[in-house]
């Protein structure tokens, strides 16, 4: 995993830009840096390096035989001996050992259409002299962040928005974007002027504009085309395990240890279990503990670690070191958050490297594939034709009693609004996945600024999600979790969970994440399940318990999922409310334009009012503000 940055001027780049923008993604690629910029000065590459395959000889920029072409890459191509030792064949001559020079010789062969020939995690940014252009591809699914900006006929791309803002882009607020919440658009961010290349996608910037064209989408089947699948139970879950085993397999591709995250869930059970069958030594797995057991989960992580032959290792995580690490979290998210568990996963990755660890395994993804989440089963139950109206209900309230932790969240009340209406006109029904984002967006609306301009007030922005996405393509026909399996795939997933849950807070340490679950192949695979192997009643990820049965202890099997969170605030003497006092009272809590610390502050008041199951959410909204208020400061933002 690396840092990457490219910059397209008209007098070219300042050497303190570039310099400070290397500086600012070291943090990405502590292991070497480097620099490319053109004959006339106009064009500049940028790389920091964590170096994982090819240790001491796959520095970057790289650049084509012929000298035309100059390539950065930021994560890892799986597969790429075999891709390799067929482009030797044809004659294209590799001068290092990393992964990353495929796409320099695969592009020579196809293109821009390299792109569908590239396996894994990844952001890519190909500087073309010849075409006068770049092209910048992102993985499939996001995983790997990548950042775009035309200012002034200029055009920049960066791994992380703190590097765009130091080669020269205006730190402004997108209002609608700030106060967008879950349902913000894919290619959306809270920066003014600054968007996401879309997951699946690559962008050409040529003579300061930047156009979006996709090379993959996810594909899955309609209902009627899953209804006539005659494959038998035990073929569907061979083909799942299969595809989830080589994933992992490939994964464990490194010069460097490879170890793992481990929750009691069974998403990071089933990875490291069928990682450790491939290994001949004992897999790390590192486990956050947390010091109220509703919320711990370290009994059943070391009773998986012991029983599939893993090291066990817990980091213990304290209310304090939450509130003293909240900022910097925040910092290297360059988001808003509504719980402390991207800090926690930001402080389990500074454990994790102090260990010396450089790449881990996590689960990420295996929710958004096979609906894990409380609302999917509940789209998934209100769409299954065979329970009666007694049975659903019955059903629901067992789900409710089985998430005291995180129902505040995951199963909130009912949003009646325009929004929502306007929703169920675009889909013909209302799910329960995207009344998770009305109710987040309807929690802070009651702290928000009054002179907010009013069409930021009345932006709704799951409609603007739902409008750019090809709705009659991938979504119609589709059975109702399978159409909220897609549309979280292209928004919640690469903005947030990818994000401050994954990518961000991994490589804030120098951490590279490798996520078998969103391996396109995989994702391939769990398309072709059933729903009713999907969600089982109201147990999640059915297919994936019956996949790696053989190495998962009996609880971690029954189990249902619970959601990582961390705890809520519990008293007044928690940490965390003097950290949101000092946050709220600051210059820069006056300064943000978006929330209305008075109201902040009576909100704030009331917290520990709040009773104990609602807590949750209520905090969820202060800790969004609270992140406005360290990104105003941070960023200095206008």
């Amino acid at each position: 995993m690396c840092g990457i940055f490219a910059a397209m001027t008209r007098r070219g780049l300042p050497t303190e830009r570039c310099d400070t923008a290397l500086k600012l993604l070291e943090h990405r690629g502590p292991d070497g840096s480097g620099t490319w910029t053109s004959r006339d000065g106009q064009w500049t590459l940028g790389h920091t390096r964590l170096s994982i395959i090819g240790l001491h000889n796959g520095s970057q920029p790289m650049t084509s035989p012929d000298g035309a072409v100059h390539l950065v890459v930021n994560g890892e191509f799986y597969g790429y001996r075999e891709i390799r030792e067929r482009l030797r064949a044809s004659g294209y001559h590799f001068s290092t050992a990393s992964d990353s020079e495929i796409a320099l010789h695969l592009y020579a062969e196809r293109g821009i259409q390299a792109a569908t020939q590239l396996r894994g995690e990844f952001a890519v940014i190909i500087a073309d002299e010849r075409q006068r252009a770049m092209y910048a591809i992102r993985d499939r699914f996001g995983v790997k962040p990548l950042y775009y900006a035309a200012v002034d006929g200029e055009v920049f791309f960066a791994s992380e928005i703190k590097a765009l803002l130091a080669l020269g882009v205006p730190a402004k607020w997108d209002l609608e974007g700030a106060t967008g919440g879950f349902g913000r658009s894919h290619e959306t961010t809270e920066f003014a002027g600054i968007s996401a290349v879309p997951p699946g996608c690559y962008a050409i910037a040529r003579d300061g504009d930047v156009r979006i064209y996709p090379y993959w989408d996810w594909e899955i089947p309609t209902a009627d085309q899953m209804r006539a699948d005659s494959r038998s139970e035990d073929e569907i879950v061979a083909e799942f395990r299969e595809a989830l085993r080589d994933a992992v397999r490939e994964r464990l591709v490194a010069d460097v240890e490879v170890a793992s995250y481990l929750s009691g869930g069974i998403d990071s059970c089933a990875v490291l279990g069928l990682a450790q069958q491939e290994m001949n030594r004992p897999i790390r797995a590192f486990t956050l503990t947390f010091e109220n057991p509703l919320y711990d989960e370290a009994r059943v992580a070391e009773e998986q670690a012991k029983r599939v032959g893993a090291t066990y290792h817990p980091i213990p995580i304290t209310g304090r070191e939450i509130a003293d690490s909240f900022a910097d979290a925040v910092w290297h998210a360059e988001t808003q958050m509504f719980n402390g568990h991207g800090v926690a996963k930001y402080l389990l990755s500074r454990a994790v490297r102090g260990a010396g660890i450089k790449v881990v395994f996590t689960g990420e993804g295996a929710d958004e594939m096979l609906g894990g989440y409380p609302y999917y089963r509940v789209d998934a139950l209100n769409n299954d034709a065979t329970l009666s109206a007694d049975e659903r209900l019955a059903l629901l309230d067992e789900m409710l009693g089985a998430n005291a932790a995180t129902r505040a969240l995951m199963m909130p009340d009912r949003v009646s609004s325009q929004e929502m209406q306007a929703v169920e006109r675009r889909l013909g029904w209302l799910p329960a996945t995207l009344n998770v984002g009305a109710a987040q967006t309807n929690s802070v609306a009651p702290l928000l600024r009054d002179d907010l301009p009013a069409a930021v007030r009345e932006f709704q922005p799951l409609i603007a999600a739902l409008d750019r996405l090809p709705i009659a393509q991938r979504v119609a026909g589709r059975d109702h979790l399978n159409q909220m399996l897609y549309i979280n795939a292209k928004t919640v997933l690469p903005n947030f969970i990818l994000n401050y849950l994954a990518d961000r807070m991994e490589m804030a340490h120098s951490i590279e994440g490798r996520v078998p679950f969103l391996d396109h192949r995989v994702a391939g695979a769990a398309a072709r399940v059933p729903v009713q192997m999907k969600v089982k009643g109201i147990r999640e990820k059915h297919v994936l318990r019956e996949a790696a049965k053989d190495v998962l202890i009996p609880e971690v099997y029954d189990r249902q999922k619970h959601p990582f969170t961390t705890p809520p605030t519990r008293d007044p003497n928690d940490p965390m409310l003097v950290f949101y006092r000092d946050t709220f009272a600051s210059q820069a809590a006056k300064d943000q334009p978006i929330y209305d610390m008075k109201k902040v502050s009576t909100a704030l008041d009331q917290l520990l009012e709040s009773p104990d199951d609602q807590r949750i959410a209520v905090e969820g909204g202060l800790q969004r503000a609270a992140s406005v208020v360290v990104m105003q400061q941070l960023f200095s933002m206008t």
